[in-house]
């Protein structure tokens, strides 16, 4: 026997071991991914329209239609006033204002209104654990460590900060921010003017409802397709029902119609799945 077949045998007389979750399976499991899918899936078809849009874009001509209504912007669901620590704030007012504000973290500002960096918990637990361990990094410790080393000395908001700040503009589409919050892995956006002035902070869970709508409003644009594309004497027998995303259509109508009525809701935004129960009449 070669190495190369010592090694598969060998592998393959190992006992497996069957895969365990990371942690415990709670109650809201299944629909916290379920979420998570349809959340993804928002950002990626509204990442895909704006895409669409910008390869279409072009001057409308006199007299021609109004344009189509626009995507929700940044301005239309950010938080205003911001919660802000001055870049001279003490490291006990910056945890007391946390602590009462229920925010994990807060964008730094200047004395203009200029976003300079963003202060969380962990910069604060950063700097205590630090403290408290005694642990100094030699001369030839890693570079961060280092970094965080000396930001654990800091007594003002100025020397905890993590700077720059990721930042988004209020003009900015509701796709392009919970992109960058995801990437960022971020809960929070400071929203600031082109000049780099705080005006707004933008929650990811207001981007996520921004994305994805309720299953009632999904169910009144499928009713509304429906009433659009078929005859009254082909739709008089459909039922909609929408649950988590997922539209099902129940009673009786004809192949044709049934046909051009499933591609319809298909490319409605939101919709997960399309249950087509409809049968030939």
């Amino acid at each position: 026997m070669n190495e190369q077949e010592n090694f598969h045998a060998e592998k393959d007389s190992r006992p497996t071991r069957p895969t365990r979750p990371a942690r415990p399976w709670s109650p809201g499991e299944t629909e916290r991914q379920d979420m998570l899918i349809r959340y993804l899936g928002a950002v990626a078809g509204a990442a895909a329209r704006q895409a669409r849009l910008a390869e279409q874009a072009h001057p409308a001509p006199p007299g021609s239609a109004a344009p189509p209504a626009r995507d929700v912007l940044v301005r239309d669901v950010m938080d205003v006033p911001a919660v802000s620590l001055r870049d001279d704030m003490a490291f006990r007012d910056i945890a007391r204002l946390l602590a009462r504000e229920r925010v994990g973290a807060a964008p730094v500002v200047d004395a203009q209104d200029h976003v300079v960096g963003v202060v969380s918990e962990s910069d604060l637990l950063a700097k205590v654990a630090f403290e408290t361990s005694g642990h100094r990094p030699g001369p030839i410790g890693r570079l961060r460590e280092r970094r965080l080393h000396g930001k654990a000395h800091g007594e003002t908001a100025a020397d905890l900060m993590t700077s720059p700040a990721i930042t988004v503009l209020p003009g900015a589409g509701v796709a392009e921010a919970a992109w960058l919050a995801a990437l960022s892995r971020l809960k929070r956006l400071p929203v600031t003017d082109r000049d780099g002035r705080l005006v707004g902070v933008v929650r990811r869970n207001a981007l996520l409802q921004a994305l994805i709508r309720d299953d009632a409003a999904i169910r009144a644009e499928v009713e509304a397709r429906l009433e659009a594309c078929c005859p009254p004497a082909d739709r008089k027998a459909v039922e909609v029902a929408v649950h988590d995303g997922i539209v099902e259509l129940t009673g009786r109508m004809p192949a044709a119609s049934t046909a051009r009525l499933v591609a319809e809701v298909e490319n409605i935004a939101d919709v997960a799945e399309v249950k087509n129960l409809l049968t030939a009449g």
